[in-house]
């Protein structure tokens, strides 16, 4: 009994020193975001003299924070929309008719979650699709991205819901779109809750994607803001670090609210996969 005592607070250590650890870096940021300029340059994890507010004022107003708000929950939204609506579809459709092509359409596609990508050719079909440098140009490319794993995911639970279900719907007179829409979208809904989580949170964390491919700053997402500030104070690392910390607080906040639904359709997504 006190073996097992032990072990436990053990465990427990272990698990709080591994927390601590993953919160270090969110935590130097939040600390070095509250300093001026002079004490944020050696951006240590040292408590600031005073607090000072006045930078995240600074950051929304020379930033453009507001717009550039805008422009992420615009990139976000529509790719996590797209993306979902055509995974569900493609993992439906290839879960339900396992012919030899469907299945090796669906391991080609899931081969994407691995693949690197190559963004000089990428960056050639941009231009060759004139959708280079503009919004819609990264709304798909962000969809495009999020498909492999979010049909992975939803493939596997839809191996879940009893084919039963189909063949009912397929003798009361259902066509295809009605029973897609009416009896396998309801009994997805855990699954397309979390995939729905966790695209958004990639979506407005993406900052590679929008530096390659959007040249015109007015289109810049929030993740792409910071540059307004290296350019222009090149040692302001209380106003960096405020930046990053008004783009941080909405991924954090969608992941507090929506957390139980990550675990539950990730489990429950990922045992047929």
């Amino acid at each position: 009994m006190k073996g097992k005592t032990i072990l436990s607070v053990l465990r427990n250590v272990f698990a709080w020193a591994l927390s601590l650890i993953m919160f270090v870096p969110f935590a130097l940021i939040l600390v070095n975001s509250l300093k001026d300029r002079v004490q944020a340059n050696t951006m240590s994890i040292k408590l600031p003299t005073e607090l000072h507010w006045s930078n995240y004022a600074v950051v929304i107003e020379e930033g453009k924070l507001i717009s550039s708000f805008f422009n992420s929950l615009l990139y976000a939204v529509a790719s996590t929309l797209l993306s979902v609506a055509l995974a569900s579809v493609a993992a439906y459709i290839f879960s339900r008719n396992a012919t030899r092509l469907n299945r090796a359409m669906y391991f080609f596609l899931i081969m994407g979650i691995a693949m690197p990508v190559n963004y000089v050719t990428l960056t050639k079909v941009m231009q060759w699709t004139q959708l280079i440098n503009t919004q819609i140009g990264i709304i798909v490319l962000l969809s495009v991205m999020a498909i492999p794993f979010s049909v992975f995911l939803i493939y596997g639970f839809v191996g879940t819901v009893p084919r039963e279900l189909d063949e009912a719907g397929i003798v009361d007179g259902c066509s295809p779109f009605r029973l897609f829409g009416s009896i396998a979208i309801p009994l997805l809904t855990p699954v397309l809750v979390t995939v729905c989580i966790l695209n958004f949170m990639n979506c407005w964390s993406d900052f590679v994607l929008p530096l390659y491919y959007l040249n015109n700053s007015d289109k810049w997402p929030m993740t792409l803001a910071v540059y307004n500030f290296f350019g222009r104070f090149q040692v302001n690392w209380n106003l960096v670090s405020a930046d990053i910390v008004l783009t941080t607080l909405p991924v954090i906040l969608i992941y507090l609210l929506g957390q139980k639904y990550i675990i539950s359709g990730m489990t429950s997504g990922s045992v047929k996969g």
